[in-house]
C-alpha cells in the first residue's frame, strides 16, 4: 500500500488531498484499489501513515522517509459531523460468490471462458449474470443500471460499475452458452465430489415457459399446452433431471408444442451419453407414459417407475374393493399387483385419504355446477321457444367445462311436436359408485421387481423434488416470461437461471447439512441484509478520513455464519479469478 495525492482547485488555488491505495495483481495486469481517503495531510500526517502500512524492512535497505523525524500525527474528529455514505447490498452477491467458489465454477469459467483483450473477462461477466440471477432476477438492463450499481459486486469482483452495460452482458451471454453441456459435466462431478451423491434414482420432468412478443427469431417457440395458463402466447418445454435429492443434473429445451411423452427417448440417450449407461431407475409422471417410450425402456434394460392414467384403475376394480391394504404412513395405503395381462411389470395401486378428501370435494363442486347450468337451460326452454341444436351446444360447453362431473349426468335434449326443445336429465349412480370406489386411488407402473411396495411408492413420491424445481426457478429465479427474441439469447437465458438454481440448491444442502433446515431462501434473505457503508470522519480542522466498512451482523446473522463455517471479510477483496 502507499499513499497518492489528489490535486484539487479551488477559488484559484491548488489542494492536495491524499488516499491510501493498495496494488493488486490480475490476470490482466497489476491493479489499483483506493482503501481510505485521508483527507488534507502534512508531512507528519503522512509520515505517521507510511509507517503504519510499510512492512518492516528485512534487508539493509533503508525504509522511505528514513532521515526524517517528524512523528505520527492524531488528529481529533468532531463526531457531530460523522457521517455514512454510499450503501451498498453485500449479503446477498457475498454469500452467492461464497458458493461460486465452493462449487469451484469460478474456477470452471476461468478455465473454459475465452481470453481476449476485452477489459472485463466474460467469465466475470457471467458471474454478474447468475449472481444477479439469483439475488435479485431482472433484465440485463436493470442489472447494469440498477443491480450492479446499488450492490458490492464492483468490490467484490473488482469491476468497476463504469465496465458493465447491458451489451456487455448480453454478450456475456453468448459467450457462456457454449459451455451449455461442459456445464452440466462439470457440475454432476461436483456434486459427487462434495457430496457423496448416488445417481441410482434419477427423476424427470417437463415444463414450459412463455414468451412475451411474438419470438419470429426462435424456431422453438410454438405454442401449445401451456403450464401457465398463457396458451396465447409462444413457448418453449424445458426438460429437467434431477437427483433423488432435487439437485439438478441437466436439461434440454425442447419445442413449445413438443408433448411430454416425445422428449423422453431424446433425454435419456441425452444422460447416457453424457454419464454413460447404468442400472439407472427412471422416474415420471402419467405424461411421459406410452407403450413405445416403455418399449423403448426395456430394449436397453432400463428400469422405470412411471405414473399411469386415471383409466387404468378400471382394470384393477376388484384389488380396489379388497381389505388387503399396507399403510405405510397415516392415510396412505398401497398394494402390490401382478400385471393383468401376465406380464413382469409390477404395478402399485395406492390410496391416499388427503388426495380422496380432495376429489370428493372436486366432484361435488363440479356436480353442483352443472346441476346449476342444466336448471337455467330448462328454465330458458320453459320460457321462450329454443333451438335444440343450440340447446345441445350449450349442455356440451357445459359439461366441457365440468368435466370432473360430466359422466354423472344422462342429459337428453328432444324437440317437442311444434320443434322447440325440452331439455331431461338423469343421474348415472352408476358411474357416482365407481367414483366414490377410486377416488384417492392412482396406480404406478414399475419394472424394478426387487423393491417393497414402499420402496417403490417412496420413490414416485420424490418426483416433486422436480415440480418443485421448475416452481422455484419460475418464482424465485424469475424464469418466466422471456423477454428474449433470438434462439440464442433464451438458450443463454434458461442457462443462467439454471446455474443459479444449481447454486439454490446447493446452498440448500450446506444449509441441511448445517442443521439449518432446508430453506435456503430464508437464510439468503437473511444474510441480505448485510450492507458496506462508506464512513466519513470529518476532523475538527475540516479534513474527511473515508473509510469502507462492511455492517456488523445481527446475533441471528451470526448465528447462521456460525454453522455454515463462514467469516465475513475484514476487507473487500475482489474473487480472485
Amino acid at each position: 500500500m502507499f499513499l497518492r495525492p489528489i490535486f484539487v482547485r479551488k477559488n484559484g488555488r491548488r489542494y492536495a488531498y491524499w488516499r491510501l491505495v493498495e496494488s493488486y495483481r490480475t490476470e490482466r495486469g497489476p491493479r489499483q484499489r483506493t482503501v481510505a481517503y485521508l483527507g488534507q495531510m502534512d508531512e507528519a500526517g503522512r509520515l505517521g501513515v507510511q509507517q503504519a502500512i510499510e512492512p518492516r524492512p528485512t534487508s539493509s535497505q533503508l525504509p522511505l522517509f528514513a532521515d526524517f523525524e517528524a512523528k505520527p500525527e492524531f488528529v481529533e474528529i468532531d463526531r457531530t459531523r460523522v457521517r455514512v455514505e454510499n450503501c451498498l447490498s453485500f449479503g446477498g452477491p457475498w454469500v452467492t460468490l461464497e458458493l461460486v467458489k465452493r462449487l469451484g465454477l469460478h474456477e470452471f469459467l476461468k478455465r473454459e471462458m475465452p481470453v481476449g483483450k476485452e477489459d472485463v473477462p466474460w467469465s466475470l461477466t457471467a458471474l454478474i449474470l447468475v449472481v444477479a440471477r439469483l439475488c435479485e432476477p431482472s433484465s440485463e438492463l436493470h442489472i447494469a443500471e440498477h443491480f450492479y450499481r446499488q450492490s458490492a459486486l464492483c468490490d467484490l469482483l473488482g469491476v468497476p460499475a463504469s465496465k458493465v452495460d447491458d451489451n456487455r452482458l448480453y454478450r456475456g451471454l453468448d459467450e457462456v452458452l457454449p459451455l451449455n453441456e461442459r456445464l452440466q459435466v462439470f457440475l454432476k462431478e461436483r456434486y459427487g465430489t462434495l457430496f457423496a451423491i448416488e445417481y441410482d434414482l434419477l427423476l424427470y420432468d417437463v415444463t414450459s415457459t412463455y414468451f412475451e412478443g411474438e419470438a419470429k427469431a426462435n424456431p422453438l417457440a410454438k405454442r401449445g399446452y401451456s403450464r401457465d395458463h398463457r396458451p396465447d402466447c409462444k413457448q418453449v418445454c424445458i426438460g429437467l433431471v434431477v437427483t433423488r435429492c432435487g439437485l439438478p443434473l441437466g436439461y434440454e429445451v425442447f419445442a413449445g408444442n413438443r408433448h411430454d411423452s416425445t422428449t423422453l427417448q431424446e433425454i435419456v440417450k441425452t444422460m447416457e451419453r453424457r454419464y454413460g449407461k447404468a442400472r439407472r431407475i427412471w422416474v415420471m409422471d402419467r405424461g411421459m407414459v406410452s407403450e413405445e417410450n416403455l418399449e423403448f425402456l426395456k430394449s436397453g434394460n432400463r428400469r422405470y417407475i412411471v405414473g399411469t392414467p386415471k383409466s387404468q384403475l378400471k382394470r384393477f376394480e376388484q384389488q380396489l374393493l379388497a381389505q388387503d391394504w399396507h399403510e405405510i404412513r397415516d392415510g396412505l395405503e398401497v398394494k402390490l399387483c401382478a400385471c393383468p395381462d401376465g406380464g413382469t411389470e409390477t404395478f402399485i395401486l395406492c390410496r391416499s385419504r388427503d388426495r380422496r378428501e380432495k376429489e370428493q370435494a372436486m366432484h361435488a363442486r363440479f356436480e353442483k355446477r352443472i346441476e346449476e347450468g342444466l336448471a337455467k337451460i330448462a328454465a330458458s326452454c320453459a320460457k321462450s321457444r329454443q333451438d335444440p341444436v343450440k340447446v345441445a351446444e350449450r349442455v356440451g360447453r357445459l359439461r366441457g367445462q365440468n368435466t370432473r362431473a360430466a359422466g354423472l349426468f344422462d342429459i337428453q335434449v328432444r324437440s317437442d311436436e311444434h320443434g322447440a326443445a325440452q331439455i331431461t336429465w338423469t343421474r348415472v349412480e352408476k358411474w357416482r359408485a365407481w367414483a366414490q370406489l377410486s377416488e384417492g386411488a392412482y396406480v404406478l407402473r414399475s419394472n424394478v421387481s426387487d423393491w417393497t411396495d414402499q420402496e417403490l411408492w417412496r420413490a414416485y413420491i420424490q418426483l416433486t423434488e422436480a415440480e418443485a424445481a421448475f416452481c422455484i426457478q419460475k418464482s424465485d429465479l424469475s424464469l418466466r416470461p422471456v423477454w428474449h427474441q433470438k434462439e440464442e439469447r433464451v438458450l443463454a437465458h434458461i442457462l443462467v437461471c439454471f446455474l443459479a438454481y444449481v447454486l439454490w440448491k446447493f446452498l440448500g444442502q450446506l444449509c441441511k447439512k448445517a442443521g439449518l433446515g432446508d430453506e435456503p431462501r430464508r437464510v439468503l434473505d437473511e444474510l441480505s441484509q448485510l450492507r458496506t457503508v462508506d464512513v466519513i470522519l470529518t476532523t475538527t480542522d475540516g479534513r474527511e478520513i473515508r473509510t469502507r466498512c462492511i455492517t456488523q451482523p445481527t446475533d441471528h446473522q451470526k448465528i447462521i455464519l456460525q454453522h455454515l463455517g463462514w467469516e465475513l471479510p475484514t476487507s473487500l477483496r475482489p474473487l480472485q479469478m
